[in-house]
């Protein structure tokens, strides 16, 4: 099998995002708009927040993609305009479908906000075909508990299936078109490879120490964009423990127009977009 190599490295950008909580980002961004069908990625600190000082998401509108937001530490709360509430907890996932359109709302969580801690985790946007971004707004939340894991013989290397398949173990999650969304964790030593589909574009992006991607060193907050192939390597040469995601999906090719919470793929669907918000087609959060 051909494995893939490394044809571009990305450094996340750093920005404020909802009520003003720092993400790193390292797409969108100028000369790299998207990885198909990928939108954004977003990493949620990891920072501590003292009691009464975190901040989140209030009220905004989403139509014609998916969120996807996995939680390594902390909590946060959500609730929506389809009448859905709860709390993701410490390796929670939730794929949100938002499809025909919904107002949604991610806050800490009631005993964040009164004890404090620490926050961590990733908000992914994938797009939608055309077909489905009209389709009811749904919700998969997934706890941790429920998510695949599986380590490698050798113990060096162990990954949470969020989409797709590692490791012998297949996700539970089920997705509109073929996505693969891993939680990879290497110890000193560890070194995998894992079967990425021919069909398939998409990226790695580490978020602890160093990682060998296809063979090129890849750091802490980078972004390894993956050349053709059927495999990558990713291998930990270093002393300390490292962690990626590893994400990747068919392509959809489709025209594509966005901005803020719309995406959709004509100017005219955008523009429904916002005029069905503000005539409050999309429904309001009940409290």
């Amino acid at each position: 099998m051909k494995t893939r190599d490394v044809v571009r490295v990305v450094q996340a950008h750093r920005q404020l995002e909802g009520a003003g909580f720092v993400v790193r980002r390292p797409f969108p961004a100028p000369g790299l708009l998207q990885v198909d069908p990928f939108l954004l990625v977003d990493e949620m600190g990891p920072f501590d927040v003292a009691p009464g000082e975190a901040t989140g998401a209030p009220d905004h509108p989403h139509r014609g993609f998916e969120t996807v937001t996995y939680l390594l530490e902390g909590e946060s709360g959500h609730e929506d305009s389809a009448g859905n509430r709860g709390t993701l907890r410490k390796g929670d996932v939730q794929w949100m479908t938002a499809g025909d359109g919904v107002v949604h709302s991610e806050m800490p969580s009631e005993r964040l906000q009164r004890e404090g801690g620490r926050m961590h985790g990733f908000q992914v946007w994938v797009n939608l075909p055309k077909k489905d971004k009209r389709v009811p707004p749904k919700y998969q939340e997934i706890p941790a508990a429920r998510l695949p894991k599986a380590t490698s013989s050798d113990g060096k290397a162990h990954v949470t299936v969020i989409a797709g398949e590692a490791l012998g173990q297949r996700a539970v999650i089920a997705t509109h078109t073929p996505i693969l969304y891993q939680d990879w964790s290497l110890e000193a030593g560890g070194r995998v490879e894992q079967p990425v589909p021919e069909n398939f574009e998409g990226f790695a992006y580490v978020f602890q120490g160093d990682v060998q991607v296809g063979g090129r060193t890849v750091k802490d907050g980078q972004l390894a964009m993956l050349g053709p192939g059927e495999v990558v390597t990713l291998a930990n040469t270093s002393s300390a423990p490292a962690r990626l995601l590893l994400l990747a999906g068919v392509p959809l090719r489709e025209p594509m127009v966005r901005y803020g919470p719309f995406v959709m793929n004509t100017p005219e669907e955008l523009e429904q977009a916002f005029l069905d918000y503000q005539a409050g087609k999309l429904g309001q959060i009940q409290r």
